[in-house]
């Protein structure tokens, strides 16, 4: 009989491995998979990944029993996410003056032509990080502007112009893709 996540969730409160262990391997693919989308590459998703795990189990404690408890990793996972690419950020300083005849609507769909997922990823991951983030936490993540202007410390109408910008900087990828037929 497998015993219930709670369980496990309680092992990792008292610093057991087997308990940690569990946790690790029952939700890595999807953590490590959200890591991916949000970074450039493999080897800086490794680090936070790897970095947003032991920060989950330092927080493990935290958890209330409530909700989802995948919902409450996920959270953990985003905010090191956030605070890496915040980092990178004060290095290439964030696009605020931005226009608003630049914005499409935000419910466009972005057409894929079929592209392939792990190609569609790849053009993800080039994406500037400022667009990449607000791409990901909109279409991914759910979020509405406003909340994406609150957790980035940005007005709603850079989130609209980032997401905008990103999908048609995806959208150029893709052409260019299929135009060398590399997919």
């Amino acid at each position: 009989m497998k015993e219930p996540i709670d369980h496990y969730i309680q092992k990792c409160i008292e610093n057991d491995r087997g308990g940690q262990q569990h946790i690790y391997q029952l939700f890595a693919p999807v953590l490590y998979g959200l890591c991916i989308k949000y970074m450039k590459n493999e080897a800086d998703a490794q680090d936070v990944f790897q970095e947003a795990f032991v920060i989950a189990f330092q927080k493990m404690s935290q958890y209330r029993f409530e909700g989802s408890f995948e919902g409450w990793l996920k959270r953990i996972f985003i905010n090191k996410l956030i605070e890496t690419l915040n980092k990178r950020k004060r290095e290439t300083p964030f696009l605020d003056v931005l226009y608003q005849e630049d914005f499409v609507d935000e419910d466009q769909e972005i057409d894929s032509f079929s592209l392939p997922q792990e190609k569609l990823l790849e053009c993800i991951q080039q994406l500037p990080d400022q667009y990449r983030l607000v791409f990901n936490l909109y279409f991914f993540e759910k979020m509405k502007h406003k909340e994406i202007a609150g957790l980035l410390n940005i007005s709603e109408g850079t989130s609209k112009s980032n997401l905008n910008r990103a999908k048609s900087n995806l959208q150029k990828k893709i052409l260019a893709l299929m135009a060398s037929k590399d997919v």
